[in-house]
């Protein structure tokens, strides 16, 4: 049943209605995600600052998952350069050094034995830093190119997310891209247990459910899952997660296997994003030229559960990853009547804005606004 709950028929019969056991793991691999906010530290004032607040051995343990059956082998930092693309007279807006961005684990024998299989889990948190934010507000397409020996450059993603994913800009420390440092832990740990039966579950929420599925695809792409003819199967848990790249990207994912499960809410903004215009709902002309058009359109990957929790007397709730997680733990309030809809465009404009959160940044105040206005439109 593992294999069914991992997607390999890509959850036909489990997501309508919802499979209690899909339902429960869900919600795990979910909370592997939150423990990277629980363990993110925010107080400028630690020498943790924006990394994590606890050492590999006790951080399941700090925050709660201790008795998970999992333990951290890695801690994952993305090194972005974005500012100095965008800003390159050097507008001092925040540091582009290394941030924790996310960890890997592996089951325990006592719990591989619980769940049939020996698990590799990668998870990612969503955006708090300035430099994430600005890659999130990007929206160009960029061929992935992530094999030297097939580029394969109809298959482009969003630029802001690949350069998240393999810039190594903080070369102080030594530590290598985000995609370096993970390819290599994740090598490692797939030869350590090789003549295992093995899952790579990958699990991020917004901005980390984006770098989730580009580490999948290259993982695939790469063949790094596979050993003596024997496919290691890859899965993403996407939690209010955005669209990462094209119609090519989406249809090489499928080709090679990639199961992605997209957990959103009908209300969410940034799942509508980017491509709120050019998406895969897009045509022209009746479908006439919709195969030149397909690879400047986004489309999201793998299999929709989504859901309806409109009535929240915060509008950032609508992208909350803890209150994801609280509807799907109370299966009768899943799905919940829309209400009050006339006032949400005007909080979710205050909710973007108040998120970005740094001073003299007029422009990117101006970004938000457009791309709230942009889900207007499409909202009606």
């Amino acid at each position: 049943m593992w294999r069914e709950v991992q997607g390999s028929k890509n959850w036909e019969n489990l997501v309508d209605p919802l499979d209690s056991l899909l339902r429960s793991e869900i919600i795990r691999y979910g909370e592997f995600v939150a423990a990277c906010y629980d363990a993110f530290d925010l107080d400028p004032n630690s020498k943790r600052y924006l990394n994590c607040k606890y050492g590999k051995r006790s951080m399941l343990s700090e925050v709660g998952l201790g008795e998970s059956g999992y333990q951290v082998t890695k801690y994952i930092y993305a090194t972005p350069d974005i500012i100095n693309h965008v800003f390159p007279n050097n507008i001092s807006i925040g540091s582009s050094c290394g941030k924790w961005i996310g960890y890997i684990a592996v089951s325990n024998d006592e719990e591989t034995k619980r769940l049939g299989r020996r698990d590799v889990v990668v998870t990612f948190r969503g955006t708090v830093t300035i430099p994430e934010w600005i890659a999130n507000l990007m929206s160009s397409l960029t061929p992935a190119s992530l094999d030297p020996h097939n580029p394969r450059p109809q298959v482009k993603v969003e630029a802001g997310f690949l350069s998240l994913y393999t810039s190594n800009e903080d070369k102080k420390f030594g530590l290598g891209s985000c995609r370096e440092q993970l390819l290599s832990e994740i090598g490692r740990v797939v030869n350590k247990y090789k003549g295992e039966e093995l899952s790579i579950t990958l699990a991020g929420h917004s901005m980390g459910s984006a770098l989730a599925l580009l580490l999948a695809y290259d993982i695939a792409e790469l063949g790094l899952n596979t050993h003596d003819d024997h496919t290691v199967p890859v899965t993403v848990f996407s939690f209010g997660g955005p669209r990462v790249g094209n119609s090519g990207f989406k249809e090489r994912c499928e080709e090679l296997g990639v199961k992605v499960l997209r957990i959103t809410n009908v209300n969410d903004p940034i799942t509508k994003l980017p491509g709120v215009f050019l998406n895969e709902n897009f045509r022209v002309l009746g479908g006439k030229y919709e195969v030149p058009w397909s690879c400047s359109c986004y489309a999201h990957v793998g299999v929709e559960i989504l859901l309806d929790f409109f009535k929240m007397h915060n509008p950032s709730c609508v992208h909350d990853l803890g209150t994801y997680l609280s509807l799907l733990k109370c299966p009768k309030r899943l799905h919940v009547q829309k209400e009050e809809d006339i006032d949400f465009i005007n909080k979710a404009k205050e909710f973007v804005i108040s998120g970005l959160n740094f001073n003299a940044a007029l422009q990117w105040k101006n970004a938000a606004m457009n791309m709230v206005n942009m889900v207007q439109s499409q909202r009606t």
